[in-house]
C-alpha cells in the first residue's frame, strides 16, 4: 500500500480535526448514555457521529485516490490498480 513518504495533504489537517471533533461528540454520547439521557437524544448524537466520521473517510479516500494513485500511475501502473481496488473495499 501507498505511504505518503512524510508528505502531508492539505487535507490531513482538516481531516484531523473531523476526527477530533468526533471523538469529542463520541465522548459526550458516553456520558449521555451513562447518564440515561433519552434515546432519541442519544441517537441523534451518535448520528452525527456517524456521519462526521463518514464525511472524514470520504475526503480521505478521495484524496488518496486524486494524489497518491496518479503519483503511483506515473511510475507503477501496477502497483496504482492494486491500491485502488484495495481502497474502494472503504468506500
Amino acid at each position: 500500500m501507498h505511504k505518503s513518504k512524510g508528505i502531508g495533504h492539505e487535507t490531513h489537517d482538516d481531516i484531523c480535526g473531523r476526527l477530533k471533533r468526533a471523538k469529542g461528540h463520541l465522548e459526550t454520547v458516553i456520558r449521555m448514555i451513562e447518564e440515561e439521557k433519552s434515546c432519541v437524544e442519544v441517537a441523534r448524537q451518535l448520528h452525527a457521529v456517524s456521519k462526521a466520521v463518514d464525511e472524514a473517510k470520504r475526503i480521505f479516500i478521495q484524496d488518496h485516490i486524486e494524489h497518491c494513485l496518479d503519483e503511483e500511475a506515473l511510475s507503477d501502473k501496477d502497483m496504482s490498480i492494486k491500491d485502488f481496488k484495495e481502497i474502494t473495499k472503504y468506500l
